[in-house]
């Protein structure tokens, strides 16, 4: 694989490069890849871990891996550190027996904003300081599970709860070990381990009030599953209060093949009311209950938790996101901030507040137009910086305080690379810790002792290491994939792009796998566009293979991340602000435009696939006067950006004013119906509860009011990732056949 090519290459060299780079071939024991074995078993990308934690003492690590009989079922394993052996801990199927697993409707949307799409043990937490205990939850009840000593692949497995009817929601495990909190029928429980006993913390939920649970913007787009938070020392509980009374309700039409069921979801759309979220915190003995002061301005409260000494704090942000507030709560529930940040667009919510023991705590910031670490007083609020790095920090990973470090990742390669560096807390320059080309995804113990580290690059799934922070390092898992090898595979190369302001985009060619000298193919423009969401790197992808087999089909892909994508500074990154629908069009077309100077791209057969975001900017591309494609697909597309919730929507497009001028009116897709002149395939789930199916459906009234002729597939009973195995299969060949009869690859 050809390494990225350094910020400083300029574009025409490049464009010429590529314009005379000699055609491929295809080795004569090359494999062929057809779509069925993409979604076949075993993967292609390797049975990887996944959910990697190591435990709070670092001794150990557990992880969760596909089940080598059938990969959408996830099993729970581990290993004693550094040397312990690879052990099953928990099968799902043993845990299961002859009963099917279970899921209510709200557990499976809690997958569905997390993002996963597989059955079995689907999360599980580490349950006190040492690495003896796992908690996990499993088809509607709870289970704790003991870990074997050292040298033993025993495991004791203890059902904690038995009730699927009501499933235990948002479990926690209290610090020491000792109990276990979690929201059932709304209201917050604790469940004493070494008994079982089990008490009502809370008292007053309802249909439309919980207790514990974080609600669904918080979820769905402020990456924040919790509800809860234990004290360090298990006396108290922080618990969050979500009224959803005055959230409009969206009526959601679950449409299966033989049936339609009607699912009423409280979902906050743009300029709507959002759900009221109040703080508590509890006295885990007596249930006393103090009631935190937080601002009556509307806002949200995206992170909440305990300092080491046993003081609340949360985090608020004005409802416009210009401004984030961190506030730290007193006994009687008075708040005073202790650091401020505004951002005349918006401040991007990060998980990098990580307290110290000292009083101070570390803190990520944009101020210096890049995000980097910051060191901050907590009784003063002094700020020190502690990074300056030339890219942004994109996250602190771990902290050792003994040594009086903090590790983090940080972009290279103009966002395309991520490396973990070392800085220490008193100051002075950073030492690279993980270097090594491509996407380093690093997960410390608690001490900082020690971490695993998931690299990968482009064509290359990743491998698992541990490594030690001075140097050591153990391959865990080196995920070899033979059959990934030896495809008939195109040689990624890594292309500069410009907008129209002269920013230099990232951008990625795949030719097709086999061509002929002097001839032109289709190419199928695979996008996102969207907010912080990067698909130009030198790491894996998941859709690796099926970019592989368009390859093999006879297309081309091109990859572009236009501005806004993330990695690249504040500046470049805020791109989105206002101009929703149009910053991503312009950087596309420019991209497009240059794209025709390489020798083996049709010009004239340029498609253009997209999902979510993506199927938005697949649309939009399309149903406009200048566009250069000649056919999109666009799967769970929003359509009308009023439609779609508020703290998302609103941060890039303001409130809405009515709809009739501004941002949301330039970014309605519905008024462009008229300009469709190319095919549109539209693809949607009926039980989306991210898109709401309505997106489609306005799209394809306002088609039809226009007489424009479209293709549509829907999928009955399937929410936003259209999850499972013979679908997924069936969605990609729909996609695919749709480009082969419009776009014709001509071998």
């Amino acid at each position: 694989m050809r390494a990225p090519p350094s910020t400083s290459r300029a574009l025409a060299p490049l464009i010429a490069c590529l314009a005379i780079a000699a055609p491929a071939t295809t080795p004569a024991n090359a494999a062929e890849l057809t779509l069925e074995r993409v979604f076949a078993d075993p993967p292609l990308g390797g049975r990887q871990p996944i959910a990697i934690k190591l435990s709070p003492d670092g001794a150990a690590l557990a992880y969760l891996q596909a089940n080598t009989e059938d990969s959408e079922v996830l099993d729970l394993w581990g290993r004693r550190l550094p040397g312990g052996e690879a052990t099953l801990l928990v099968a799902s199927a043993s845990v299961l027996g002859a009963r099917t697993q279970r899921l209510t409707e709200q557990e499976k949307m809690a997958l569905e904003r997390r993002r996963i799409s597989q059955r079995g043990i689907t999360s599980f937490m580490w349950c006190g300081p040492g690495s003896d205990a796992a908690l996990f939850p499993f088809s509607g009840d709870l289970y704790w599970a003991r870990l074997g000593a050292a040298g033993s692949t025993a495991t004791e497995v203890v059902r904690l709860t038995r009730d699927e009817d009501a499933p235990e929601l948002a479990p926690r495990c209290s610090p020491r070990g000792t109990f276990v909190s979690y929201t059932k029928g709304g209201d917050l429980h604790v469940l004493e381990i070494a008994t079982q006993k089990e008490r009502r913390l809370t008292r007053g939920a309802s249909k439309t009030r919980t207790f514990g649970l974080a609600e669904f913007i918080a979820e769905e787009e402020m990456g924040r599953h919790d509800g809860h938070w234990w004290s360090p020392d298990e006396a108290r509980l922080l618990v969050f209060e979500v009224d959803e009374s005055p959230v409009g309700v969206k009526v959601r039409p679950q449409i299966f093949a033989d049936r339609t069921e009607l699912f009423e979801q409280r979902y906050p759309a743009a300029g709507e009311a959002n759900a009221r979220v109040s703080a508590h915190v509890y006295d885990r003995a007596s249930g006393r209950k103090v009631t935190l002061k937080t601002p009556s301005e509307d806002g949200y409260l995206p992170r909440a938790g305990f300092f080491p000494d046993g003081v609340p704090w949360l985090q608020w942000q004005s409802r416009d996101q210009t401004r984030l507030v961190v506030f730290e709560a007193s006994e009687s529930g008075a708040l005073r901030s202790v650091l401020e940040e505004r951002d005349a667009t918006w401040v991007e919510l990060h998980d990098d507040l990580r307290p110290l023991g000292d009083g101070r705590f570390i803190w990520s910031s944009e101020r210096s137009g890049r995000r980097q670490l910051e060191l901050v007083v907590r009784a003063s609020g002094a700020r020190t910086t502690l990074t300056d790095e030339p890219e942004p920090v994109a996250g602190l990973a771990g902290v050792d305080e003994a040594q009086g470090l903090a590790y983090y990742v940080v972009c290279r390669e103009r966002g395309r690379e991520r490396h973990v560096h070392a800085v220490s807390l008193s100051g002075g320059p950073a030492r690279p810790i993980a270097t090594e080309p491509g996407w380093h995804a690093p997960t410390f113990s608690s001490n900082g002792k020690r971490f695993v580290d998931l690299h990968s690059r482009w064509a290359h799934p990743p491998t698992t290491t541990l490594r030690e922070p001075g140097g050591a390092s153990v391959v865990l898992d080196a995920n070899p994939t033979p059959e990934l090898d030896a495809l008939s595979a195109p040689t990624a190369q890594w292309h500069d792009f410009k907008a129209e302001d002269g920013t230099v985009l990232n951008g990625l060619l795949l030719p097709p796998s086999t061509r002929v000298a002097g001839a032109r193919y289709p190419v199928i423009a695979w996008v996102y566009g969207g907010p912080t969401h990067q698909m130009v790197a030198n790491r894996w992808m998941r859709h690796y293979p099926l970019l592989v087999h368009l390859t093999q089909r006879g297309f081309g892909v091109l990859m572009v991340d236009n501005r806004g994508t993330g990695g690249r500074g504040r500046t470049i990154d805020r791109a989105h602000h206002l101009q929703v629908g149009d910053v991503e069009v312009h950087d596309l077309f420019a991209a497009i435009t240059q794209a025709k100077a390489v020798d083996w791209i049709d010009a004239t057969r340029v498609g253009i696939w997209g999902w979510s975001y993506g199927g938005y900017l697949a649309a939009r591309a399309v149903l406009d006067d200048k566009s250069p494609f000649a056919a999109a697909v666009a799967i769970a597309p929003v359509t009308d950006w009023t439609l779609y919730d508020t703290h998302y929507t609103e941060r890039y497009l303001g409130l809405p004013d009515g709809g009739k001028a501004g941002p949301y009116a330039r970014s309605n897709l519905l008024p462009r119906a008229a300009m469709l002149t190319r095919p549109l395939l539209i693809v949607h789930g009926t039980a989306d509860d991210n898109v709401l199916f309505e997106h489609s459906l306005r799209l394809i009234d306002a088609l039809q009011r226009e007489t424009r002729p479209f293709e549509l597939m829907i999928y009955p009973g399937k929410a936003h990732g259209i999850a499972g195995r013979a679908a997924q299969l069936h969605v990609y060949d729909t996609s695919f056949r749709f480009f082969d009869r419009h776009l014709g690859p001509r071998r």
